[in-house]
């Protein structure tokens, strides 16, 4: 599915071929329901949380296949996973962020350069506006 809506995308279309999507999400559903009948039992600690997963993806279907129906969305959230992963990183480097300022503070210019990334902004040209009291801002559309 996912190779289907990128394909989807680069030839501009607005939505998968219904004829594509209608037979993978009958089979990803049936697979669901059989994952959640085999784990039934939850006889480890494994079959337990694989059992939740099944759960949830067939309680919230809609939710994690929005994707599928509405290709302005990402496939995953790996953006927003990339804009925590350094702060991540600082902790386990440092072993903390000191105190609660100097954590905000870090998140807060992180937040900033990942916005300023997005719009294809120079970081550093970014940065030395920001300290010349000239802050750039995103325009919106």
């Amino acid at each position: 599915m996912k190779k289907a809506a990128d394909a989807a995308r680069t030839a501009g279309a607005e939505r998968i071929a219904d004829r594509l999507s209608t037979g993978e999400l009958k089979a990803l559903r049936t697979a669901v329901r059989d994952g959640i009948k085999a784990t039934t039992a939850r006889a480890s600690k494994t079959e337990c949380k694989h059992n939740a997963l099944f759960k949830r993806l067939y309680n919230r279907w809609d939710d994690y296949l929005r994707w599928v129906h509405d290709l302005r969305l990402p496939f995953d959230n790996n953006p927003a996973e990339q804009t925590i992963r350094m702060a991540k990183l600082r902790i386990k480097v440092s072993g903390s962020l000191r105190t609660l300022l100097g954590a905000q503070d870090f998140a807060a210019i992180r937040t900033y350069l990942a916005t300023a990334d997005r719009h294809s902004e120079n970081m550093l040209d970014v940065l030395d506006q920001a300290m010349r009291g000239r802050p750039w801002t995103p325009t919106t559309t």
